[in-house]
């Protein structure tokens, strides 16, 4: 498994990469906050820092650039049940800009009436950015939650509308 932190302007960024997928990532420079996100069949015990991990560093520096859809091309590896795994494949597809609720997203899952599952895949998702879960907000339009903090959301959502994604504001029921 191999590590690499890159600066930005929400802070520190640090992704786990094995074999030709990102299993854990988020706004930490500490390895202990993300080696527990990764399930333990995907676990490996050795981690080796690199300065540059080749396509994921590109992709997030791409998007930190303002080319804002290459994240969501990186391939990433999460175990957990089948709704799960769905939902996170569901969330690559929401374009960067796009802002939608937790109903909203647990429509797109084929599940309406889900809305808490959708969160749960939410607060479950160990690969932050690649699998974009600042996008979904609460059914009122505040924030919600973020493991990396509510700043760093507001700051990706922000970024995206910033650099010409399109805005779109979900459903305020």
């Amino acid at each position: 498994m191999y590590r690499s932190t890159i600066d930005t302007p929400a802070g520190p960024f640090t992704m786990l990469v094995a074999d030709e997928a990102v299993l854990a990532s988020g706004w930490t420079s500490t390895l202990d906050d993300l080696v527990p996100l990764v399930v333990p069949e995907l676990r490996l015990t050795e981690v080796t820092e690199r300065a540059d991990l080749g396509p994921f560093t590109r992709a997030v520096q791409d998007y930190l650039d303002g080319d804002l859809g290459g994240v969501t091309q990186v391939p990433v590896r999460q175990r957990s049940g089948s709704f799960l795994e769905h939902a996170w494949d569901v969330l690559r597809t929401v374009p960067a800009g796009t802002q939608l609720t937790y109903r909203e997203y647990a429509s797109l899952c084929g599940r309406p009436d889900a809305i808490r599952a959708a969160g749960n895949a939410c607060g479950r998702n160990a690969v932050a950015l690649f699998v974009p879960c600042h996008r979904v907000l609460r059914t009122d339009g505040a924030l919600g939650g973020f493991r990396w903090g509510l700043p760093v959301k507001q700051w990706l959502l922000d970024h995206e509308v910033a650099h010409g994604a399109a805005r779109i504001v979900g459903d305020p029921r």
